[in-house]
């Protein structure tokens, strides 16, 4: 195996690392967290939805 595979390799999970680190950082920032309060507190809403004929159907 060459010396390039190996330093491809590298360079790989370098950015790969970036990428995840950059994600990571975008999602703790202070603008986000109201947007994912909302979204944490949908299970716990209690409505009546409408259920659709298609799922009452497979239901039966």
């Amino acid at each position: 195996m060459s010396p390039f595979w190996g330093h491809l390799a590298g360079v790989m999970i370098v950015l790969m690392m970036l990428s995840f680190i950059g994600i990571w950082f975008w999602a703790w920032r202070r603008y986000h967290k109201p947007t994912f309060d909302r979204m944490a507190q949908l299970p716990m809403q209690d409505e009546d939805l409408p259920v659709d004929a298609a799922v009452q159907e497979k239901v039966r």
